[in-house]
């Protein structure tokens, strides 16, 4: 059940800035250098690591996009033009899409001060393109939609507080935010999923630097507290995950694996056994293999003589041949040839290429970002 709380501190006369209408602006945020994610964001935008073959960022959109949110803001760094060609303008996920070059990572604050001129006066919903939640934000778009505030925040209770911004609370009310504490007083997480009102603008233009020297959104949230000015707070009912990590990113794998739907585009040969749930995509084939399921082959991959088994994500164009393979994550055009020790709990990046020898007995576990080449010895 989805817990709602108010955050008020009210003063004589003070303004609650409402809805005029039921439109919003979606702002994603896409930048940052990605570094707990190196080496695959060495090459690529941490936010275009796929889940389930799908980057992260686009299950973003589709989110705001189910939420009735068409008209969304991108904002971009150092690896802006990767991202744009991978989302094009919108028309894939039947969207507006507009890039916003931001020059420097000062902040996620800094970043909707960057995005001013896209965002307008219109309240809009800020996604952080690194966040990722399953079953979607409709129903908190739709709460803040009816409730008069001037933000909704998304809280979420976790095992390591003081790597996030936490709500602290008092009577069942949120009393302070603060980012990133050294000593938390609450395991309450700050999503990274925000809904603001014009009003925050105002907040954000009289914040100062952090000690990290970056303006803090959850600075941005107090300003609005300290003005006696309402933000409500929901404590979110389903999964969520910052994939800053390799091991969020294959939790999260894990996760939209366990609840997709098998389908087979592909072709399978007699000889192979398949234990459902697997969903294998057009193009690809499946020879002399075992396939145990929750896992996803890719467009036009070629499975040859290979056991892959569960939580196992294979992407298009990949060529896994005389291998073992689950809980792992192959992107795209990646080719894994007669390793003799199962491969499992890995990420292995687009164009790697690796071959075994004639190893018996063992486990591979292995962080290859893209373009790697290893060719594993014998004995």
């Amino acid at each position: 059940m989805t817990t709602t709380v108010t955050v008020t501190r009210k003063r004589e006369g003070a303004a609650v800035t409402g809805r005029r209408d039921g439109s919003l602006k979606g702002l994603v945020l896409s930048g940052g250098k990605g570094s707990r994610l190196r080496p695959f964001t060495y090459t690529n935008a941490k936010q275009l690591v796929p889940i389930a073959n799908k980057p992260v960022i686009f299950y973003t959109i589709e989110q705001l996009v189910e939420a009735g949110i068409t008209d969304i803001g991108i904002v971009v760094g150092d690896t802006g033009e990767q991202v744009a060609a991978a989302i094009g303008d919108g028309s894939q996920f039947h969207a507006r899409i507009t890039f916003i070059q931001q020059n420097a990572p000062l902040g996620i604050a800094h970043a909707v001060a960057t995005a001013r001129d896209f965002l307008g006066d219109s309240p809009f919903v800020l996604y952080l393109g690194d966040n990722f939640v399953m079953g979607g934000i409709q129903s908190y778009v739709e709460n803040f939609r009816a409730n008069g505030s001037c933000s909704q925040i998304l809280l979420h209770p976790v095992p390591n507080p003081e790597a996030f911004g936490i709500a602290e609370m008092s009577g069942g009310c949120v009393t302070r935010i603060v980012e990133k504490p050294r000593k938390p007083q609450s395991n309450l997480a700050v999503v990274g999923i925000y809904m603001f009102t014009e009003a925050v603008h105002d907040v954000i233009d009289g914040l100062s630097p952090s000690w990290r020297g970056e303006l803090e959104i959850t600075d941005a949230i107090q300003g609005l507290l300290d003005r006696g000015l309402t933000v409500d707070a929901e404590v979110m009912d389903r999964y969520w995950i910052d994939t800053g990590k390799m091991d969020d990113m294959l939790n999260a794998n894990r996760v939209v694996l366990s609840a997709m739907e098998p389908r087979c585009d592909g072709s399978i040969d007699e000889k192979s056994r398949i234990h459902p749930p697997v969903l294998i995509e057009r193009g690809a084939t499946v020879e002399d293999s075992v396939l145990r399921g929750p896992l996803v082959i890719g467009r036009d991959a070629a499975i040859v003589n290979s056991y892959i088994g569960p939580n196992t994500s294979i992407d298009a164009r990949c060529r896994i041949v005389g291998c073992r393979i689950e809980d792992s994550i192959i992107m795209e055009d990646s080719r894994l040839e007669h390793l003799h020790w199962p491969v499992a709990k890995s990420m292995i990046g687009r164009f790697v290429e690796l071959q075994g020898g004639h190893n018996a007995g063992g486990l591979y576990s292995l962080t290859l970002g893209d373009h790697s080449r290893i060719e594993m010895p014998d004995g």
